[in-house]
């Protein structure tokens, strides 16, 4: 069983099943995991948006 068990007996499984082998995606002599590959778009977008979303208590 792969998942937490948690207090009231439920178990709440992973959204991804981390015991099968993984993925990788290769670009000529660049080769990522699929994981990380989400890891780097996922910041890249809190990135951008930390430089163009404005910074709160700045109106005046």
């Amino acid at each position: 069983m792969t998942g937490l068990l948690l207090p009231g007996g439920h178990a709440l499984a992973a959204p991804v099943d981390l015991n099968g082998a993984g993925r990788y995606v290769h670009w000529g002599v660049i080769q990522v995991s699929v994981a990380n590959l989400v890891v780097i778009g996922l910041m890249v977008i809190v990135f951008v948006a930390a430089l163009l979303l404005p910074f709160p208590g700045d109106r005046r």
